[in-house]
């Protein structure tokens, strides 16, 4: 590709917009593909394995299928990206105040204690929800959400994506853990122990301002198979990546490196790597039978209640009872309308809740399986449309005020 040219392509790929439109589309035409009377094409692209499973005698289980390659691996690469944002705000932006800081990590804990609580009592007794399925509700997809915000929020200010991304890194962390927690028979410790070790020698590289490819890419990919290896969901060794990266400027620096690095490694995440996860993430099933039992069936009854209910009041009812307690400080520019549209995007399970239905129902069977990922993705959508017309109409009013501010 021509210098320029690619050039170009980069800084298209960078705006929040395009971003989100090219997410967007991807999911649609998963949906549409899986949905239509080519989906065996689909199924067997989504499983079509590639990657060494050895290398002479030693394992490598690497033989996966493209559609955990765009899970665990392309995704992974998000993480970072996000990891990289996430620390540049908590070290030198917005959330540099301590009490600023507090609010998402709070909001977070309530948009996943809530839901859950909800998915529990609803769904007591349906098959798989008492074996880990209350926790389908507690996780925001937050590709899908920051999508969402991009293409509706464009007027909101600038710490509304602040606060939401940082929301969603806490909230998949947390989800990352319960899927530990409730789903992996085993974690390999000696592989989890390596990762932290690769972890310390880059959090090392990066305060002596050693700058060489040579060592952060092994590292980063011998980082990424040993959480991979260890049981753990490999996007973790993304986001931890992501926030051991410097962010302050040093004398002579023009830029520090995880603004550097965020610059080069955003268009490949927004126009490829994002797309292609949920390309292959979001190729759900649905049918006439399984959206007739939606609202009549237990375990979609739980997910509908835990994300859709669960999820805003959990994230917006915490966040308001801290800051009116004086225990966080609200965004800036934000008010708590605001604060409430975003909750609603924070609804968006999407595919963090499929993956975690996967492993809840896996032994339940295919019907309420197929069930809980239609209540899945029906939800998300629903949460998507609601927020997008909250932030549209916030966006209104904020245009507004800063008209009349000028004026």
């Amino acid at each position: 590709m021509i210098p320029a040219t690619r050039s170009e392509l980069a800084r298209f790929l960078r705006t929040e917009t395009v971003g989100g439109s090219v997410l967007l589309i991807a999911a649609a035409i998963a949906v549409v593909w899986a949905n239509s009377p080519l989906v065996d094409s689909y199924i067997s692209l989504r499983d079509w394995k590639v990657g060494p499973s050895e290398i002479g005698p030693i394992p490598l289980h690497l033989n996966l299928d493209l559609g955990t390659w765009a899970k665990d691996g392309l995704l992974a690469v998000f993480f970072f990206v996000a990891g990289l944002e996430l620390k540049r705000e908590l070290v030198v932006g917005e959330l540099a105040d301590r009490k600023k800081a507090l609010l998402p990590i709070i909001a977070a804990l309530g948009g996943v204690l809530v839901p859950a609580v909800i998915a529990a009592v609803v769904g007591a007794g349906a098959p798989g929800m008492n074996q880990g399925g209350w926790a389908i509700p507690v996780a925001t997809d937050i590709a899908f959400a920051l999508g969402v915000l991009a293409l509706t929020g464009s007027r909101i200010p600038a710490s509304a994506r602040v606060f939401l991304l940082s929301l969603a890194v806490v909230d998949d962390l947390l989800a990352i853990i319960l899927i530990a927690l409730l789903f992996t028979a085993s974690i390999a410790m000696l592989w989890l122990l390596t990762a932290v070790a690769c972890l310390v020698v880059y959090w090392f590289a990066q305060q002596r301002r050693i700058t060489t490819p040579f060592l952060y890419v092994p590292l980063a990919l011998l980082t990424w198979y040993s959480v991979h290896e260890a049981g753990v969901h490999a996007t973790l060794a993304g986001v931890a990546l992501g926030l051991l990266t410097r962010v302050r400027t040093d004398p002579g620096e023009q830029e520090a490196p995880a603004t550097r690095l965020e610059h080069r490694i955003q268009p490949w995440s927004a126009g490829f790597c994002v797309p292609m996860f949920a390309l292959f993430a979001s190729g759900v099933p649905i049918n006439g039978q399984v959206l007739g039992e939606l609202f009549t069936n237990r375990i979609s009854l739980a997910i509908i209640l835990g994300l859709l209910v669960g999820k805003t009041v959990g994230i917006f009812g915490i966040s308001w009872l801290a800051i009116r307690l004086g225990i966080a400080t609200k965004p800036r520019l934000l008010g708590f309308r605001d604060m409430f549209a975003l909750s609603m995007l924070g609804a968006i399970g999407f595919t963090v809740s499929l993956l975690v239905a996967d492993l809840a129902l896996a032994g339940v069977g295919e019907s309420e399986a197929e069930i809980a990922k239609a209540a899945v993705l029906v939800t998300s959508l629903a949460a998507s449309l609601i927020g997008s017309a909250l932030l549209l109409r916030r966006g209104r009013v904020h245009q507004a005020r800063a008209a009349a501010t000028d004026s």
